[in-house]
């Protein structure tokens, strides 16, 4: 099976009415929202259905479904979005540089 390969929409271009909704969307181990830790890699809306590409920080992690039923409402609640998919991805893989650097320090001790 051929796998598209997923490259994260870079940071200075996640604006917009979808990406602070997802933003609002806030990992509960972390407390962080979703965007800030680099775990949405994009977001495109068609035809009224809105197609989130993520990670998770780990494949075990006990919020994922939390997260996904998150994504969900909030991105429902934005004008124009009938139906929300969430497609779970695992490359490229998560890790703490993917954080947004202005908190990046504060979760991880790191620069």
């Amino acid at each position: 099976m051929d796998e598209k390969k997923v490259i994260p929409v870079p940071r200075e271009k996640q604006t917009g009415e979808y990406w602070k909704a997802l933003n609002t969307v806030i990992d509960p181990e972390l407390d962080v929202g979703i965007v800030d830790l680099g775990l949405v890699y994009d977001v495109s809306v068609k035809k009224g259905i809105a197609t989130v590409t993520m990670t998770l920080t780990s494949m075990g992690c006990p919020a994922g479904p939390e997260i996904m039923r998150s994504i969900e409402a909030e991105l429902g609640q934005c004008s124009g979005i009938k139906d929300v998919k969430v497609n779970l991805v695992w490359e490229p893989i998560w890790g703490p540089d993917r954080v947004h650097e202005a908190i990046r320090d504060l979760l991880f001790g790191m620069e």
